[in-house]
């Protein structure tokens, strides 16, 4: 006779409540992560609507955690559809930035950020961003912390090649 595991299943999350308490930072990690209000926006809605229709939550993990994975895969997802239709729409036209131009630090830093790979991306913002700790960031992303260390060194030290033009212009 088989055998049928009887544990006790963890309790459904109750998600008004989780969404209560964490639409802030959602919202701060997606615009942090897609770079637009509008975008962050309508990742939140659809990390909500993702939570609410999923029946995945399996108490493996805190339900915030678990939003929040939803979340950045949801931006993830966006990231890599605009960059399809931005190659559909360029095709083959090169972007040229001006560096001669006054250099606004926030644009300049979004900038620098949009050109990193989506994980490397990812990484840095919830860890030098957001300040989330290594192993948080490891749990939502579904890696193991080295990984995301290696993430993050490998995005400061891009970001430091892509921004050393802001140090330039302090001398």
């Amino acid at each position: 006779m088989p055998t049928v595991d009887r544990s006790p299943r963890p309790a459904a999350p109750d998600l008004d409540e989780v969404f209560r308490a964490h639409a802030d930072r959602l919202w701060s990690v997606a615009l942090r992560i897609l770079g637009d209000r509008a975008d962050a926006e309508d990742a939140v809605q659809e990390a909500f609507l993702a939570a609410l229709r999923s029946s995945h939550f399996r108490g493996e993990a805190a339900p915030g955690t678990w939003l929040h994975r939803i979340l950045v895969n949801g931006c993830i997802d966006r990231i890599r559809a605009r960059a399809r239709r931005r190659d559909a729409d360029d095709a083959g036209a090169a972007v040229v930035r001006d560096p001669a131009g006054p250099l606004v630090t926030r644009l300049t830093v979004d900038d620098a950020l949009a050109v990193l790979p989506v994980e490397q991306r990812v990484a840095v913002v919830l860890v030098d961003g957001l300040g989330y700790p290594v192993a948080e960031v490891a749990e939502i992303s579904g890696v193991a912390d080295g990984t995301v260390k290696s993430r993050c060194a490998r995005a400061r030290a891009r970001l430091a090649a892509e921004l050393g033009c802001l140090h330039e212009e302090d001398r």
